[in-house]
């Protein structure tokens, strides 16, 4: 079936039926269709208008087809085979041939396959998801199919005018006569859990990395303590008595240190204080004499003056803190400068309050600036950055991009209404 001589009245163009070798296609048109038809290279079977005419009947499934890269590589290589194999006398007979335009032109073909392509073919696009209705994208590109022969079946038939489809009945064979020359064509499949075109779990729930995980071996059961109803690990049990062991031996400590500290000083005073007291029996005796007023004035006035030595001394021998003086220097310091400026303040009330209210609008001057963000995409995304430019470009040139939120509408699809649909979604 090489080039194209006529066309229905619905205007789907119809092959010829003359056999004719391979060509080299051009450079430009080599190029296209390996855009297309990846597995087609060196010669091909069609021109360059048969190929643009595939390429538009089969951009009508892309959007259908397109969750699932493997499933739409190899219903693309379906019809790249049928249209531009170079070794497609090999699997194609044409059946039947009608009149269009004077011409005669196909109107149709025995197409074999093997088993294992239409099957491998089935398995990679079964459980795609058309997104936009929520169903089976095969419900739409293969009327429901089941198995690989309905599929098939229902791409190679015959549709009336004003219907997307075949324009020419194609029979899908499996199984050829033993005197045919015929050879099934068996082009490479790709499978759905391709990891160069692997498709998501949800199109492709046989794929490895969509099965569940093994069960993890079983965890072997820690050290553990019984306590009552509780079980508390070993490690937990032997860091709480560490940490008490810790509190009881800290507290001892400090209280040993307080003891020792209370013993020191109650050595180096007691000596002091026994002196005192024998001073004061001494002016007690002294009152208790009444025979030498004189020699007891003198005698009180001694003893007295001696009691007020005895407790400078004492007081000398207290300890004192080897930070105090630093402590009592920075004190008077901050003592000296708060009173110089309360003082200050005392005095001039105005001032401090204007210099207050001031420095306070000062600060606030930055509020005139102030603005209040609305647009999301501002808080996340700055002004110079990658993402920020490519949204601009997005909006400038296509449309301002908003969120949709899915509607999903549940009808009973009928074999009219899935043709209608598909006529409708190529037309746009």
């Amino acid at each position: 079936m090489y080039d194209i001589c006529g066309q229905r009245s619905d205007g789907k163009v119809l092959n010829c039926p003359y056999p004719s070798p391979s060509v080299k296609p051009a450079d430009l048109f080599s190029d296209k269709i390996q855009s297309l038809c990846p597995s087609l290279n060196g010669n091909v079977c069609c021109t360059e208008q048969q190929f643009d005419t595939l390429r538009v009947q089969v951009q009508q499934a892309v959007p259908i087809l397109v969750g699932c890269p493997a499933c739409l590589r190899n219903f693309l290589n379906l019809f790249c085979e049928l249209s531009c194999s170079p070794n497609q006398s090999l699997f194609i007979n044409v059946t039947s041939v009608s009149q269009a335009n004077g011409n005669k032109t196909v109107d149709g073909i025995d197409f074999y396959v093997t088993q294992n392509f239409g099957e491998a073919l089935y398995q990679s696009c079964k459980d795609v998801k058309f997104g936009t209705m929520n169903t089976r994208a095969i419900d739409f590109v293969g009327g429901g199919a089941n198995t690989y022969q309905e599929w098939l079946a229902f791409l190679g038939a015959k549709v009336p005018l004003g219907f997307p489809g075949s324009p020419y009945s194609i029979q899908f064979k499996t199984t050829i006569p033993e005197s045919s020359p015929m050879k099934p064509m068996n082009a490479s499949v790709y499978s759905c859990n391709d990891t160069s075109l692997g498709c998501s779990c949800g199109d492709c729930p046989s794929s490895p990395v969509c099965s569940d995980p093994e069960p993890s071996p079983p965890r072997k059961d820690p050290c553990s303590i019984g306590m009552g109803s509780l079980k508390v690990r070993c490690v937990d049990f032997s860091l709480a008595l560490l940490y008490i062991l810790l509190v009881f031996v800290l507290f001892g400590w400090v209280l040993l240190q307080r003891k020792r500290q209370e013993r020191r000083v109650g050595s180096n005073v007691e000596p002091l204080l026994n002196d005192m007291g024998d001073e004061r029996s001494s002016v007690t005796n002294i009152q208790r004499d009444e025979t030498h007023p004189e020699e007891l004035s003198n005698k009180l006035y001694q003893a007295l003056n001696g009691s007020v030595k005895i407790e400078n001394e004492t007081r000398s021998l207290v300890p004192v803190p080897p930070n105090h003086q630093s402590t009592a220097a920075s004190n008077g310091c901050l003592s000296r400068f708060y009173r110089t400026y309360g003082r200050w303040a005392a005095r001039r009330p105005n001032t401090v309050l204007c210099s207050s209210l001031a420095i306070v609008l000062l600060l606030c001057l930055g509020l005139i600036r102030f603005e209040v963000e609305t647009r999301p995409e501002k808080l996340w995304v700055g002004p110079g950055s990658k993402a920020a430019e490519e949204k601009d470009f997005f909006d400038s040139h296509l449309a301002p991009f908003y969120r949709i939120e899915q509607v999903s509408v549940v009808l009973i699809i009928s074999f009219t209404f899935l043709l209608l649909l598909i006529s409708k979604l190529s037309l746009e």
